[in-house]
């Protein structure tokens, strides 16, 4: 009889939003055009420090990126005027850093202060100013907002299809151990910062590196190559 089948690949990286600081730096162009304080206003925003929506009287930006998305920054007040333009500014010139297919269900960003996890999905960003120091300190905070962009305005279509599934299940392995330890929230997000580097940035990383890549999801890395995806801002 046939023996057990072999265990799964362990997954060679832990959290791909870490791969490797120079996918995007802050050398790569904006497609941040203008930034204008539009007032304040009632929103409703989730808080990581609660794990709630609250209503907050929050300073409103109005961000332009490219020729005509807009994104409508909502910054918790908490912060001064001044405090909150200089924190939206900061964090809409790293996300038009962003690929353009980020940008495609994005229509605000919440911008609380603390140290907390930063979100994707609910056709936003969430942000959390102490914890995005820490990855910008690092070179980290574009690789991190592609992941959740990926969360934002990826996942709706592809996460939960066939064919996804499908590549899923052919590799036989995650990419790295937060995708494996979350197959159906976190796999296309892990896949994506990792993909992108492979096929458009492989001459910044390590030749081991983009080997990994390759030998761990080939299956997952065809898939998104369907897509179209590219590194191109948004124009």
């Amino acid at each position: 009889s046939p023996g057990p089948s072999p265990a799964p690949a362990a997954p060679p990286f832990h959290g791909t939003a870490f791969l490797d600081p120079g996918i995007i730096t802050a050398d790569d162009l904006t497609a941040l055009v203008d930034l204008t304080f539009v007032g304040q206003g009632p929103r409703a925003m989730f808080d990581r420090r609660t794990e709630a929506f609250g209503t907050v009287d929050a300073y409103l930006f109005t961000a332009q990126f490219g020729a005509a998305k807009t994104v409508e920054i909502q910054v918790n007040p908490e912060f001064s005027q001044a405090q909150a333009e200089v924190e939206a500014r900061t964090y809409a010139t790293a996300v038009g850093r962003l690929p353009a297919f980020a940008f495609r269900d994005l229509d605000t960003m919440w911008i609380h202060a603390g140290r907390f996890p930063f979100g994707g999905g609910n056709r936003n960003l969430l942000i959390h100013t102490a914890q995005g120091e820490e990855y910008a300190a690092g070179g980290y905070l574009e690789e991190i907002f592609v992941h959740e962009g990926t969360h934002t305005s990826i996942d709706g279509d592809h996460a939960a299809a066939a064919g996804w599934l499908a590549a899923q299940t052919a590799d036989g392995a995650f990419v790295s151990t937060y995708a494996r330890d979350n197959p159906t929230r976190e796999d296309v997000a892990e896949t994506m910062v990792p993909y992108l580097a492979r096929r458009f940035r492989a001459d910044r990383l390590p030749p081991a590196t983009v080997a990994a890549i390759r030998g761990a999801i080939p299956n997952r890395l065809r898939y998104l190559d369907c897509l179209g995806l590219t590194m191109e801002p948004l124009r």
